[in-house]
């Protein structure tokens, strides 16, 4: 008569290969994490630039990007009162956020004051560049 079913042996085996797969699945996982929040960190930051550029334009009022202590500010330049009004505050999270200069974008759509923005945590960085013409170019660096 033929036995059905699995014996103890292959049970533990076929376990063992399982908790194998879930242990190097986690840790490729884990690995993952610290790059997607530099990628989207990357991408908050092109893309508040090129809010920013764009706000300039449609609203005809120079809108600038200020980076500080984690955070990122798009702020406008209120005309009557000649100062910098805070239009939206961006929480930077995962990566570290520095920027040489805080660009500001004029209704045409060029920058005065170009800046270089780095973004970067431990498993590289990215650079983000602002040109004179108001163009916002994003390059990895590792």
């Amino acid at each position: 008569m033929r036995q059905r079913g699995f014996t103890l042996i292959e049970a533990v085996v076929a376990l063992a290969l399982a908790s194998i797969l879930v242990y190097v699945s986690a840790y490729a996982f884990v690995n993952a994490a610290p790059r997607q929040h530099l990628a989207r960190t990357a991408w908050e930051v092109a893309g508040l630039l090129n809010n920013a550029r764009f706000k300039a334009v449609w609203s005809g009022s120079k809108y600038r990007v200020r980076v500080d202590y984690g955070r990122l500010f798009l702020e406008r330049f209120d005309e009557p009162a000649s100062e910098w009004r805070v239009d939206r505050v961006v929480m930077v999270e995962g990566a570290s956020v520095e920027a040489n200069n805080s660009p500001v974008f004029h209704p045409v759509g060029t920058v005065s004051d170009m800046a270089t923005i780095t973004v970067s945590n431990r498993t590289g960085g990215y650079r983000i560049t602002v040109a004179i013409t108001g163009r916002v170019k994003s390059v990895r660096l590792n």
